[in-house]
């Protein structure tokens, strides 16, 4: 389905010496330097897989993106989408792939998303009664109707989102490309979002390709992980593989509104004393918790995904030369 091979984006940026003849000089001789957003990187995206794309900002997960809807073109390598490439921006491959920004957006302001879902059926001749199933599938997954006839500059950014995604998808495409769909949402709203997008693969088999900083998103919706920083694949497997290679220890949780735990190393989070210790420790570490409080509610699980993923790209990444 998707085919990337030894991809890579690399940008010439001027370089801006200090001062003024320094300025005039770069007018006649101006100076480059080259930044390798991606850097050569080669993986396989199988029909219907969910795959997170991850990696700390910079790390080239947007640019990947873009060459991979031919919004970009490659340096060099190659990308293959669903048979076709993306930079030739064919017909028949715009109406396979869709791409969701949570940061951009395509509903007409001034007018009310319907307004949008009709441009959008003319965009793509869609015809209308395979049109009209596709909007009624949508408006009941995401849960539309209450707000759909509305201008969009008076809906809520929760709103506007779960527009986007159904103007996205009117199409019904066969490949998700989803970059940061649920940032500056509320958490209903999130939530809202990460089961609608479950609910359209389990409908459709939509391959989906996600990145994301929020790991409650990574958790809910993909269950491959690609690892990317520095423009560099990392790491590339599942999410309990990920978690077997870079987590550490485990993660002990107790729940008792009158105990004191610090002085046996735990530290209070909100209602909670929670420490994170060697899978050795963790026997000692619970017992000692017992002794103090034996009708306290405790649990005991893997690190939060948050600190596997710290540990990752800290490892990963290269030491710096002496």
């Amino acid at each position: 389905m998707i085919h990337v091979r030894d991809l890579k984006k690399i940008y010439k940026v001027p370089v801006k010496q200090p001062g003024v003849w320094a300025s005039v000089r770069s007018l006649f001789d101006r100076e480059y330097r080259e930044v390798r957003a991606v850097d050569g990187i080669t993986f396989d995206i199988a029909a219907g897989e969910r795959v997170g794309f991850l990696g700390p900002n910079g790390a080239g997960k947007t640019t990947t993106l873009k060459m991979m809807t031919g919004l970009l073109h490659p340096t060099s390598g190659e990308v293959s989408v669903s048979g076709f490439t993306p930079k030739h921006r064919d017909d028949a491959f715009l109406r396979t792939v869709t791409l969701v920004m949570g940061q951009k957006q395509q509903l007409l302001w001034d007018l009310p998303p319907t307004e949008t879902f009709a441009l959008h059926r003319a965009l793509y001749d869609l015809d209308l009664r395979a049109w009209k199933e596709s909007l009624d599938e949508l408006v009941e997954l995401l849960g539309l109707a209450a707000f759909m006839d509305q201008p969009a500059r008076n809906l809520s950014l929760g709103q506007r989102m779960r527009c986007e995604l159904a103007a996205a998808l009117l199409h019904r495409p066969k490949i998700l490309f989803l970059d940061e769909p649920t940032i500056g949402l509320d958490v209903e709203a999130q939530v809202i979002v990460r089961a609608f997008v479950s609910a359209y693969h389990a409908r459709h088999g939509a391959t989906l390709l996600l990145t994301s900083h929020d790991m409650d998103d990574v958790a809910a919706m993909v269950d491959r992980v690609l690892l990317i920083d520095q423009g560099v694949i990392r790491f590339d497997g599942s999410l309990p593989e990920l978690a077997r290679r870079f987590g550490s220890g485990r993660r002990l949780v107790v729940r008792d509104a009158h105990a004191d735990f610090s002085s046996i190393g735990l530290t209070r989070a909100g209602e909670t004393w929670e420490v994170t210790v060697d899978a050795s420790d963790i026997n000692a570490r619970l017992s000692a918790v017992l002794a103090r409080s034996p009708a306290a509610e405790v649990t005991v699980s893997d690190p939060p995904l948050e600190d596997v993923l710290r540990k990752a790209f800290g490892e990963s990444r290269p030491a710096a030369a002496p």
